[in-house]
């Protein structure tokens, strides 16, 4: 029987309105833990990553028995629930910034569509880990 080879993927995903909503710390912890818990739990090996004001980047490889697109659909709905609680407790004035355009939810944290491309070379792995670090550079966040 062949092995299934899943190969590092690149993903990229965008606050709704591109809002700068992972400017604040606590908001960067719900990420930071949520990739944690996906690394501990053995669904993930994570190999870099990138909180900006408004999106993240990864790049990350789904291991064993899990899919790419239920490791994804899991990590955006629950950084989306916990960062909306976020809002609710701390900021409730910005909450209507979050209402969604579709009738399926009330309010959306996430853009849909967020990018995930497999990084079949270690050219194509290399550049997207040379963006991920220097995307904080050119937003002028460090130097």
């Amino acid at each position: 029987m062949d092995k299934i080879i899943f190969y590092p993927e690149f993903v990229t995903a965008t606050i709704y309105n591109w809002q700068h909503l992972l400017k604040i710390n606590g908001h960067k912890e719900i990420i930071c833990n949520s990739l944690k818990f996906l690394v501990d739990d053995n669904r993930i090996i994570l190999y870099a990553y990138c909180i900006m004001d408004n999106h993240i980047h990864l790049i990350w490889q789904v291991k064993g028995k899990w899919k790419t697109s239920d490791v994804k659909r899991d990590f955006l709905k629950y950084t989306a629930h916990e960062l909306k609680r976020s809002i609710q407790k701390h900021y409730p004035q910005e909450l209507e910034n979050y209402r969604a355009t579709q009738q399926d939810r009330t309010y959306q944290i996430w853009e849909r569509n967020s990018l995930c491309v497999e990084l079949y070379t270690t050219a194509v792995c290399d550049q997207k880990l040379d963006y991920i670090h220097h995307n904080p550079v050119k937003a002028g966040l460090c130097e």
